[in-house]
């Protein structure tokens, strides 16, 4: 009688051990996964956005990216190109002008970043490590002063350049979330190729209570 109880019990602690195991095999990759910077989030986000980002000097293009991406707190794209909803975040890309119009007209957001920009009318986009997606872009000293108002009331007409000019020489990265278009961009001087483009968008203001894609 003993000795069949004591086979029960040690069948019982036997295959508690293996549920055990079970577990440490599943979670410990995914938990390994995310520690190693591979975490990624599903667009859209269903959290607030974040605020505007910017850097209040001028400098040339390479200076004024690099600043930003550490505030940001972004480093290179590993791969060479990637859907946002697939991309690790702390990550940035890039995107052509006329994806991202497209995207922000017909509210479809999980663009493909690139891990080089292509060209002049590409825009930059970070993906924050909340998976958040912000679109860096160049502004005049006016509609900086707009955006750097934490409390924003009004929706702001936004004209985002994609390279900086003496008239546009000030980069802020504004939540993609709380953006809408209606139009392609235009290029900044038809004559140049790598003068860029100019994207204008509706930035929502903060204290909307239903932004784009539903998040507040």
């Amino acid at each position: 009688m003993h000795t069949a109880a004591a086979r029960r019990r040690n069948d019982i602690v036997r295959r508690i051990f293996a549920s055990l195991n079970v577990f440490i095999l599943i979670v410990l990759p995914v938990t390994l996964h995310a520690v190693q910077g591979e975490k990624t989030e599903v667009f859209p986000i269903q959290k607030a956005a974040p605020a505007v980002v910017f850097v209040e000097k001028t400098g040339t293009e390479a200076e004024l990216r690099q600043e930003l991406r550490m505030k940001t707190g972004v480093t290179e794209l590993g791969e060479l190109n990637v859907r946002f909803s697939q991309a690790p975040t702390g990550k940035y890309g890039f995107v052509a002008g006329t994806s991202l119009a497209m995207a922000l007209v017909t509210q479809s957001p999980d663009l493909t970043l690139e891990r080089a920009r292509l060209g002049a009318n590409f825009y930059e986009i970070h993906k924050l490590a909340d998976g958040n997606a912000m679109l860096v872009g160049f502004v005049p000293s006016e509609i900086l002063a707009g955006l750097k108002q934490p409390e924003r009331p009004k929706a702001i007409k936004l004209s985002f350049a994609s390279v900086p000019s003496d008239t546009t020489p000030y980069i802020v990265a504004v939540p993609l979330v709380k953006l809408s278009a209606d139009r392609m961009p235009s290029p900044i001087d038809p004559q140049k190729a790598d003068a860029g483009v100019m994207l204008h968008m509706d930035l929502k203001g903060t204290t909307t209570r239903q932004s784009l894609h539903g998040v507040p």
